[in-house]
């Protein structure tokens, strides 16, 4: 059997590695289109940023296809169209990006540029939920409360709550504490509660500073305590939170009239 020369295997390699060096090449662009599209967009120059961004999802980009649907769907340096951002999503989760696949797992859900179909949220929610994606595991414990494209399991949301309150998602924080000051889908515990509520009070959410506000002033969870109860009701109602703000009138009206 006749042994190839030195030269074909040269030839041979010399093409296979050019390839890869091609191929490597088009992903560093995409990569830097799209670094400089979000740059611009930080920038609030959509035009810039929806011209660098689309090129870099033509390239086949999975992050800037995400990215391109949500200027479609808000209508930055385009004008709005929600089938375009459907179709970009779709091409992002298509290829596994975790974004890409919350964001068409919620046009699903909301049917906004597609019809509804909560089956369809689910698959997706649970896609991008699995790779770790924070607002996939709290929107795919939504699902499992309101009994939407799965059946009802309040254990499973507290579980995927979980998950996502671990990352610090304020959202899914407040909801777990919820459920944990309830005993609905874990065992009843004000303490963890009170906990988890104040984490994401914390985090600035208006209505677990309320709730939080109402924990210190019946002393579930914590201490009583109406210095602290006023402290967290001033933060609410410094975010509009009219509630906050009549709890607030009340505790001074409370403090007139005492003896």
């Amino acid at each position: 059997m006749k042994r190839p020369s030195l030269f074909a295997v040269f030839l041979v390699c010399s093409v296979f590695t050019a390839g890869i060096c091609h191929a490597q090449a088009h992903v560093a662009a995409a990569h830097d289109l799209l670094q400089i599209g979000i740059a611009a967009y930080n920038q609030k120059d959509y035009a810039t940023a929806f011209q660098k961004i689309s090129e870099a999802a033509d390239q086949g980009d999975s992050r800037a296809q995400s990215w391109l649907g949500v200027m479609y769907q808000i209508g930055q340096g385009v004008p709005r169209n929600l089938d375009e951002a459907v179709t970009w999503y779709r091409k992002s989760a298509d290829q596994g990006d975790a974004d890409g696949q919350v964001r068409l797992a919620i046009m699903y859900s909301s049917g906004r540029g597609i019809p509804r179909n909560d089956d369809e949220a689910v698959v997706w929610y649970r896609k991008s939920a699995d790779q770790g994606n924070a607002a996939a595991q709290f929107d795919l414990g939504m699902m499992y409360v309101n009994g939407r494209g799965v059946p009802f399991d309040a254990h499973e949301a507290a579980t995927w709550y979980r998950k996502a309150a671990d990352q610090g998602f304020d959202q899914a924080e407040f909801n777990l504490g919820i459920m944990y000051g309830t005993g609905r889908g874990v065992p009843k515990d004000a303490n963890e509660a009170a906990v988890l509520i104040r984490q994401a009070a914390e985090q600035h959410l208006p209505v677990a500073q309320y709730t939080l506000a109402r924990l210190y002033r019946g002393g579930l969870g914590v201490p009583q305590d109406f210095h602290e109860a006023a402290e967290w009701y001033r933060k609410a109602a410094a975010q509009g939170m009219v509630a906050a703000q009549n709890e607030l009138n009340a505790m001074s009206g409370a403090d007139r009239n005492a003896p």
